[in-house]
């Protein structure tokens, strides 16, 4: 018998409903989904497990969490052409819709890859391509208490859990998750961002916020159709392509 809470394939596979999350690659342990991913398999397959020795956020930060706790999934995407570094945010965009209907909350995304709720961050992503094929890591923050967060993140973390005082069953969420993906996904080959442009543009934090590149001060003006980051400084409009964008606590 799987033990309660488990994310083993008897427990999550029945919940599928989609072409993602098939096939469903399990460890309860590894160094990285991102490395559990085999890019000859078919679309849409998925590698979960319960911890990761060497998880990895974006810009080579780390991304640890205690065993059991997260859901820390891969998903492997095989797009034909379109601007891969999109699908960041397309990930994103499924994230936090599987956190909003989960916590009945408003949910927003940070760009390019942060899933936030009341200023925290409780999910992230990181898209990785090679050979036309696009892994995508999404870790969401689950039932960790405030101890078990990490005390010295960039931007203050948070779980669902300590968010509502909910503990909740990863099972339901992670395959809420893969069919949002899916849902994200096959629009995003349809109609590009412009055919999620509404939904990002509903839930984008930076908009209007005090924000910092590169050490200069200004104002997140909005995510536009191409995916960048446009903020004002120093009066003038800029669009940012890549790295991070700061916001004032």
């Amino acid at each position: 018998m799987p033990p309660p809470d488990s994310l083993a394939p008897e427990v999550v596979e029945p919940l599928v409903t989609g072409r993602f999350g098939r096939p469903y690659l399990y460890e309860e342990s590894c160094e990285s989904t991102q490395q559990l991913v085999d890019k000859d398999l078919d679309e849409g397959a998925a590698a979960v497990c319960d911890v990761q020795t060497q998880g990895r956020g974006r810009l080579g930060r780390g991304w640890d969490t205690p065993p059991g706790t997260a859901i820390l999934c891969s998903v492997l995407l095989k797009p034909s052409g379109g601007q891969l570094e999109q699908l960041s945010l397309v990930a994103g965009l499924a994230a936090a819709e599987t956190v909003e209907r989960a916590l009945g909350l408003a949910v927003q995304l940070k760009w390019p890859n942060d899933v936030m709720v009341n200023r925290r961050k409780v999910a992230g992503v990181l898209a990785e391509a090679a050979n036309g094929s696009v892994v995508v890591g999404i870790g969401i923050n689950v039932n960790q208490s405030r101890e078990e967060l990490p005390g010295d993140a960039k931007v203050q973390p948070a779980s669902l859990y300590t968010t509502d005082g909910v503990r909740r069953e990863r099972a339901p969420l992670l395959a809420d998750l893969f069919a949002s993906m899916e849902q994200s996904y096959a629009r995003w080959l349809e109609g590009g961002l412009d055919a999620l442009y509404h939904n990002l543009g509903a839930r984008d934090f930076l908009r209007g916020r005090r924000v910092f590149v590169d050490g200069r001060a200004g104002t997140g003006i909005g995510i536009d159709r191409s995916g960048r980051m446009e903020v004002e400084l120093d009066g003038e409009r800029v669009a940012v392509e890549s790295g991070e964008v700061l916001f004032e606590r």
